[in-house]
């Protein structure tokens, strides 16, 4: 049984893809963090974005049921992209009030 040129093109632009993306992340990676940047200063950029990524989930949920947009394939990932971010700031939040919890506990 012969695999199918569209066949092998496809895992070819797949594995292109994942190449430029692992590329991406490997120059994201290895710039160095700001100086001078605080926790807080990271954790409102990072507040911020996931606001940015909820109203773009609205704005986007709103066009798709007008019937302004037919992309449910865009709507999808979006969707998915900010129910990850919310929940990986839950999971932060979480994390941030346990270890306060635990360091109210502390005696000194």
């Amino acid at each position: 049984m012969a695999i199918s040129p569209v066949a092998i093109s496809a895992y070819k632009n797949a594995l292109n893809s994942a190449s430029r993306i692992d590329a991406k992340v490997a120059d994201s990676l290895a710039k160095p963090a700001k100086p001078g940047q605080s926790f807080m200063d990271t954790l409102q950029s990072s507040i911020e974005n996931v606001n940015a990524m909820e109203t773009k989930k609205a704005d986007m949920i709103q066009s798709f049921a007008s019937g302004e947009t037919q992309n449910v394939h865009e709507l999808m990932i979006h969707l998915q992209k900010a129910s990850l971010a919310m929940g990986m700031t839950t999971a932060v939040r979480s994390k941030v009030m346990e270890t306060y919890k635990e360091l109210v506990k502390m005696q000194f």
